[in-house]
């Protein structure tokens, strides 16, 4: 990768990409101690960064190439560029996705034309048949992170962020196989030496970490996490050297965090975001520095409204703003009224109850009540549980069940 090929990239995409410019979070920044700017490609075309790199990689290829129609694997993100890039060329594509990616991407993906396979669990399976049928149907494969020219066209977002903000100290991007990681990274050093670039992995899928430390590409046994987009067995060959040189640190993020990030994220800043690309905006919490301008590449927003209801909830309990307890009660009449009356008092409010009158056949503890609460935090669920025992009742906390039944 070279200034001239950065160049060429960013000439071929102009015109092509929405602008995504750098939005200054006050949220972030108090939080963090930091000038936190936020790089929001999940506004970008396709939902995400991926199109920077498979629209420049199909400007490459030769008539030859390009008429025996393309392949990929991709979690997702790298198909829809690749299906928008090769539907506006006119070229033929098949991409070859985990079973497990969101409903929304494999949508999106036929929606710009590709025929699409669902194969395996993970990318590495997806992948293994991408190159299967590669060979079998004489396809041209497109690899979604190990291609340099791929990683060229990843890398363009530096040029934007040094356009959008000269003097940034550090920048962070989600890392999986390694190619925003890799063009980032080579393009910010060319462009100022003393910018420090972080890659962040998921700790369930913290492949390139594990190659780092080996001093080589190695290959995890499996891969857990939320973070389908960057849930890779093994980082890329070609673009590893470029992480070597120039990606300063790498920090792995555990799975909660990306819940609390989501939350933080579509309140102060009413986005969607994917979790890969909250791994920049759950790792601003772990830097070691103050009065930095940072900026989290958040590279991606294509999820699908499942799992944006799931992260809700399990966000909400995680802060205590949801919580569910329960508690035996008389079977008489006006038991019910009076724990409502304790919760109206602490301001709780009651979202759903479950009141079971054939848990028991004592009937002075024969009814079991679950009561989900809505509350305002940790400090205001611990008063709403004391004010309950202080009145005498025996309350033990427990995992909610669906808020949305």
């Amino acid at each position: 990768m070279t200034l001239e090929a950065f160049k060429a990239a960013r000439r071929v995409l102009e015109g092509v990409l929405h602008r995504t410019d750098l939005m200054y979070s006050p949220f972030f920044s108090k939080e963090t101690g930091n000038h936190v700017y936020i790089k929001p490609e999940n506004m970008q075309v396709t939902g995400a960064y991926k199109i920077r790199g498979a629209y420049f990689k199909c400007s490459t290829l030769t008539q030859e190439e390009k008429e025996r129609g393309l392949i990929t694997a991709s979690a997702g993100n790298h198909a829809q560029g690749v299906a928008y890039a090769a539907q506006a060329a006119g070229i033929p594509a098949t991409v070859v996705m985990p079973t497990t990616t969101p409903l929304v991407k494999v949508n999106n993906t036929k929606d710009y034309g590709a025929r699409v396979i669902l194969q395996g669990e993970t990318f590495d399976d997806a992948a293994a048949l991408a190159a299967e049928l590669s060979q079998k149907e004489g396809l041209t494969y497109v690899h979604p992170f190990d291609d340099l020219t791929v990683a060229t066209g990843q890398g363009t977002i530096a040029y934007e962020i040094f356009k959008d903000l000269p003097d940034v100290d550090v920048i962070l991007v989600p890392i999986g196989g390694g190619g925003l990681a890799s063009g980032v990274s080579t393009l910010a050093k060319l462009l100022n030496p003393h910018v420090k670039v972080i890659g962040v992995e998921p700790a369930g899928a913290a492949s390139m970490k594990a190659s780092l430390e080996a001093g080589h590409v190695v290959t995890l046994p499996r891969v857990e996490t939320i973070a389908d987009g960057v849930a890779v067995k093994t980082p890329g060959e070609k673009v590893f050297p470029y992480i070597q040189q120039n990606v300063d640190e790498i920090i792995t993020i555990d799975d909660n965090e990306l819940v609390d990030a989501f939350l933080d994220v579509m309140e102060k800043h009413k986005m969607v975001v994917e979790n890969a690309g909250l791994l920049p905006i759950a790792a601003l919490y772990h830097l070691d520095c103050e009065g930095c301008n940072v900026v989290p590449v958040l590279s991606g927003g294509n999820m699908d409204v499942i799992t944006v209801s799931s992260l809700v909830q399990h966000g909400l309990i995680n802060r205590c703003r949801i919580f569910t307890f329960s508690v035996q009660l008389p079977d008489r009449p006006g038991e019910l009224l009076k724990v409502a009356d304790l919760v109206a008092k602490q301001s709780g409010n009651i979202i759903k109850l479950d009141h079971n009158q054939f848990v028991n056949i004592n009937r002075q503890s024969g009814v079991e009540l679950k009561v989900t609460l809505e509350a305002f935090g940790k400090a205001h669920k611990a008063e709403i549980l004391s004010s309950l025992r202080q009145a005498g009742y025996q309350v033990k906390e427990v995992m909610p069940s669906s808020l949305y039944i």
